[in-house]
């Protein structure tokens, strides 16, 4: 089944013409492998573009038609993912305008689903994710761990709201599911290459046959990517922001019995990136003395950033980059079909390896020389599932799931020459000796353990054949142990510190810890007036776990750390939905809406405290916030060789309360409030508030308006004695205007946007496909990330999108 009729069945696929395969029925139970190419592929030649068919997904843990799941859910095929550059979560947003991601390195990288799931800025490994990520039913526990390349993949999943009372691992704003393509029992291979501009080169492959007759089937896939960076180093002669990319996955199935099969999975991903650099942007004015501001404090040293415009794509940062990552595990899935019901245990154990180094003060001056936070993470999870087989008048999916996960890191930060005159009031004699930081030293050693275990479960029950109401129910425990000690030395090796070093660096040792007990429901009600036209309605009262603080705690007046904010509460999500999927015109155009309201108390925000020194961020519990919208998807197939999508989404965020939280750059860096005194105005040198109320601001990291669409069209060509399709195509997205910092700033916003891409190929379904792309065609000059340098200078960094790629793509199935 050609992508081009998935649309028109699932209307959730955000995507342009390609392959969405139909998983075997028993997907996601007991996941056999498939038996040749045509249904590996989905593919049944032209002729499928006039037939009917479903999708099969496994979002409730069975294989179900997509329009018949009560869920707000997108799917993507691996072909789709393909053709139109789709090869990691960062790319899937262009697809998808209820996904959001932001990332300065892979660490520090946020999945959220309609605004939710991740604080916006520095990840804190302290907290969880509220977007779960999970491959070949395995859940991946920090977003850093799937930042892998997509390889062999046969679709994505995209669910869009809580998901708790289905998936292992609490959910409260959606899931992203992952399914690799399986083991066959008949020969055969593939192979993708693609090369482009910035020296970029993709090259994939896999292989897949049986090794026992029938019994047992094994499949090998890898991938490599590189590619220059697009932003030069003017002070160390090379480019960064590169990609260097390599991925190993294997598996072997084994049929042990009728009933019995046994998947085993592994892989390995290595990257090691020139990455990544964030440089100057622009500049706006603080409260803090105009001689502390960045153009003062640079101007006294002489120096002068290569470009004030970032488009320019030039810096000259002085600290060496690197973003290298090793990543893998294994996992053991078996299926037992014990006829009315299958019994599915998914065992798995991960690793994540992080080494890093960055330029933290963004410039070339050697304020900050070390910045580094290497990174040993482990994870083990067991989950037990049973589900009911088939359609019933009572239907269920119930699950026990453990999870551990060990944590072990090594923070190193050392100051430079030039941080006493940067960071310090140039009215101190301090400021003016270089000695009084340079080579002051914070040693970081962070530990966290962190144990989960839930009972989990779903009814469905169909009182007419019409009719179904399904309750959910999650019972969770979470506890989380961490250690965090800093020590700092002076550039002597000293640990007695002046008041001056410890208002840069202050040594802390905390030991936090936070454990509890939580239940969640949902309630889902589904009305099928035809077979092409359904109706639900969600209710769902879910939790994410409480966390600790693991990036070092905000400091009080005389640089004491405070003690009250190393833990933080749970948040309680409250959320209500209703869905439409239809379908008309003989299935040749689908029209799916929702609408939702999520409010959510006790938010996990990222925010900062007004000290001078260099901590950047730490947790805190916002008092509410909000997110409804609607959402549209769409797709039309007025003939046979046009296809139509375009998918919408309004997304109104917003903090309906939080009114102690951290000030925006416009109204920090004064001096502290005392009583009886006001604050200067935004921008105005003088005295700053202690915090601020930005109760009813919206939500970063999320744009009110996001749209993708486009089109493919096709027409029959013999090509060299073979009959194949010609075909052009044209996909876009938009997202408007948004808040690229925890507390609205009007330095930070980052401009709406829009990305056309476009491609025209020859392809031989199910054999051969060959096509040039060109992306961001229009060389469109955009942010991904913008953000400001620490002590209130009124720097602030950017991360620009990529400029206009263009390249050729041949693949090939054997």
């Amino acid at each position: 089944m050609s992508l081009t009729l998935a649309i028109l069945l699932a209307g959730q696929i955000a995507v342009p013409p390609a392959d969405v395969p139909a998983p075997d029925p028993q997907a996601g139970t007991a996941a056999a492998p498939v038996a040749d190419e045509q249904e590996a592929t989905g593919r049944t030649g032209p002729a499928a573009s006039n037939a009917g068919g479903d999708i099969l997904v496994t979002a409730r843990r069975r294989a179900e038609s997509v329009q018949r799941v009560p869920i707000a859910m997108s799917v993507i095929g691996g072909t789709a993912l393909a053709e139109t550059g789709t090869y990691n979560v960062n790319r899937l947003t262009q697809l998808q305008p209820s996904l959001q991601f932001y990332s300065t390195n892979p660490r520090n990288s946020a999945a959220n689903v309609r605004g939710l799931g991740a604080p916006f800025g520095l990840t804190n490994d302290g907290i969880e994710q509220g977007v779960g990520i999970y491959v070949d039913q395995v859940y991946y526990s920090r977003i850093a761990s799937a930042t892998f390349d997509f390889t062999d993949t046969e679709r994505i999943e995209v669910l869009r709201g809580p998901q708790g009372t289905l998936y292992g691992k609490n959910t409260t704003a959606g899931a992203i599911n992952v399914t690799t393509r399986k083991p066959s029992f008949t020969p055969e291979a593939r192979i993708e290459l693609t090369g482009g501009n910035l020296d970029f080169f993709q090259g994939k492959a896999s292989v897949s046959g049986p090794l026992v007759d029938d019994k047992v089937a094994i499949r090998l896939s890898t991938s490599i990517t590189t590619r220059r960076g697009t932003i030069y180093n003017t002070r160390q002669n090379e480019w960064q922001n590169s990609q260097d990319n390599q991925s190993l996955r294997s598996q072997i199935y084994w049929k042990a019995t009728d009933t019995l099969d046994w998947t085993l999975y592994g892989d390995y991903n290595r990257q090691n990136p020139n990455c990544c650099v964030q440089y100057y942007a622009r500049t706006g004015a603080t409260q803090r003395p105009v001689t502390r501001q960045y153009a003062a404090l640079a101007a006294a040293q002489g120096y002068v950033v290569p470009s004030t415009d970032a488009f320019d794509r030039v810096t000259d940062v002085d600290t060496d980059l690197r973003a290298k990552q090793e990543l893998g595990g294994l996992s053991l899935v078996g299926n037992l079909d014990l006829g009315g019901a299958t019994l599915t245990s998914v065992s798995a154990w991960r690793f994540w390896h992080w080494n890093p180094s960055n330029d933290r003060d963004f410039i070339g001056l050697p304020i900050t020389t070390v910045s580094a936070n290497p990174s040993q993470q482990s994870q083990a999870s067991q989950e037990l599932r049973i589900s009911s087989n088939g359609v019933r008048s009572l239907d269920y999916v119930a699950g026990l799931f453990y999870f551990y996960q060990t944590i072990d890191t090594q923070g190193l930060q050392v100051q430079g020459p030039a941080a006493s005159a940067f960071l310090l009031n140039p009215a101190s004699a301090a400021s003016r000796d270089p000695s009084t930081l340079n080579g002051l030293t914070s040693r970081n050693t962070i530990g966290f353990k962190n144990t989960s275990a839930a009972l989990f479960g779903k009814l469905t029950w169909h009182p007419t054949e019409q009719l179904s109401i399904s309750p959910g129910l999650r019972v969770n425990y979470d506890k989380k142990e961490g250690s965090y000690v800093s020590l700092v030395t002076t550039g002597t090796g000293s640990s007695d510190l002046t008041a001056d070093q410890r208002g840069v660096l202050a040594p802390q040792s905390y030991q936090p810890d936070f454990d509890d007990w939580n239940v969640s429901g949902d309630l889902t009600v589904a009305y099928d007036v035809s077979d092409t036209v359904h109706y639900y309605a969600t209710y769902a009262r879910s939790y994410k776990s409480g966390g600790i603080n693991l990036s070092g705690l905000p400091l009080d007046r005389n640089n004491n750390p405070i003690l009250s904010s190393a833990t933080i509460r749970p948040e309680k999500v409250n959320h209500f939905e209703l869905g439409l999927k239809t379908q008309f015109a003989d299935r040749r155009a689908t029209v799916n809406l929702a609408a939702f309201w999520t409010e959510i108390e006790d938010y996990q925000a990222t925010v900062t405290n007004n000290q001078v020194g260099v901590l950047r961020g730490y947790l805190a519990n916002a008092g509410k916030v909000r997110t409804r919208g609607f959402e549209l998807d769409s797709a039309f197939r007025p003939t046979a060789r046009l296809n139509i999508y375009g998918n919408a989404a309004l997304t109104d965020a917003k903090y309906v309360r939080f009114v102690d939280a951290p000030c925006p750059p416009e109204l920090s860096g004064g001096t502290a409030l005392a009583a009886g005194q006001t604050p200067a105005a935004a921008g105005v040198s003088g005295i700053s508030p202690d915090n601020c109320d930005i109760s009813g601001q919206i939500l970063p990291g999320v744009s009110k308006w996001a749209f993708s669409y486009g089109a493919e069209y096709n027409l029959p060509l013999q090509l060299f004695g073979t009959d194949g399709q010609l075909y052009a195509g044209v996909d876009g997205s938009y997202r408007s205007k948004f808040s690229s910092n925890p507390s609205r700033s009007r330095y930070t916003d980052i401009a709406g946007y829009a990305l056309t891409n476009f491609r025209v190929g020859y392809r031989k379904d199910g054999d051969w496909n060959v096509f040039g792309w060109l992306r961001n065609a229009f060389d469109t000059d955009y942010y991904e990330v913008l953000a400001t340098q620490s002590g209130s200078t009124g720097l602030i960094v950017g991360q620009p999108g990529d400029p206009r790629t263009y390249g050729l793509t041949l693949s090939k199935s054997f």
